[in-house]
């Protein structure tokens, strides 16, 4: 692996897992979370685009290897990690584990989460409203817990491959309180979240982000009255009198491409 992070500022304090010398070298230090916590990863262009015409992250970050090695160790270190439907139908054929984002590093991954008593792989949790879900893609093969309604629930009856469970929350739809509720009930203490923008957007508002891991990429996507371009909260406007506020924990560098990481403060 030729991926290594610089560390410019970094706050002092934060837990650190033991990671194996790979993933320290390529992350320039050390990495760790308290027990519970939720924490997100986006990459966004330098406009604040985070989705481009439902390409994946890839089309935002330019390929970046560090990214996808980040994104590898964000994964390595989560018990689960939550997406909504929209995240999944525009990665059909992907896998939210740290070996699929960065093959390279799968061993130390492994190694990592073998260290801290984790399963295997995260569990991959799937947010639906409705159940609009395809039971064949291959993230349902190894395994997903689909987090939908009563109506959603009976459209997928019997369709999920046996590898896949679903959860049912009441109303009409899936609330971010709901979410963490049967995550709690599975166990799952740690938990990423990598979107959407909307799912995003209903943990801000409730204020559940504990913290926020950036990538900045040197890209600008641009927007036009016909181009699909999404930020990094869609569907909700926060008062501007009382804005979602972070505090920088952290910058590294790998080139052109910054990677920061914030604590969600709840303060206006």
């Amino acid at each position: 692996m030729t991926v290594r992070l610089a560390t410019l500022a970094e706050a002092e304090g934060l837990p650190a897992y033991d990671l194996p010398a790979a993933l320290t070298a390529g992350y320039g230090g050390a990495i760790g979370f308290r027990s519970p916590t939720l924490y997100a990863n986006f990459v966004t262009s330098l406009d604040g685009v985070v989705a481009v015409d439902d390409a994946p992250p890839s089309a935002i970050s330019g390929k970046s290897e560090a990214d996808r090695f980040v994104m590898g160790l964000l994964r390595a270190c989560a018990e689960a990690v939550v997406i909504g439907a929209g995240t999944l139908r525009a990665e059909p054929r992907h896998l939210w584990t740290p070996a699929h984002i960065h093959p390279p590093l799968a061993e130390a991954y492994a190694e990592l989460r073998a260290s801290l008593g984790l399963d295997t792989v995260p569990r991959l949790v799937v947010l639906t409203g409705s159940g609009d879900v395809d039971p064949s893609l291959p993230a349902f093969e190894l395994g997903a817990l689909v987090v939908t309604t009563e109506a959603g629930a009976r459209g997928l009856r019997g369709r999920l491959p046996s590898a896949s469970a679903v959860a049912t929350v009441p109303g009409d739809g899936v609330g971010p309180r709901d979410v963490l509720s049967i995550m709690e009930a599975e166990g799952a203490g740690l938990v990423l979240t990598e979107g959407g923008p909307t799912v995003l957007a209903s943990f801000l508002s409730e204020k559940l982000v504990d913290d926020l891991f950036l990538t900045l990429s040197p890209r600008i996507a641009g927007r036009d009255g016909n181009a699909h371009r999404l930020g990094l909260v869609e569907g909700r406007a926060f008062d501007p009198r009382a804005l979602p506020a972070a505090e920088l924990l952290g910058v590294k560098r790998h080139e052109s491409h910054l990677f920061l990481r914030y604590r969600l403060t709840g303060d206006a």
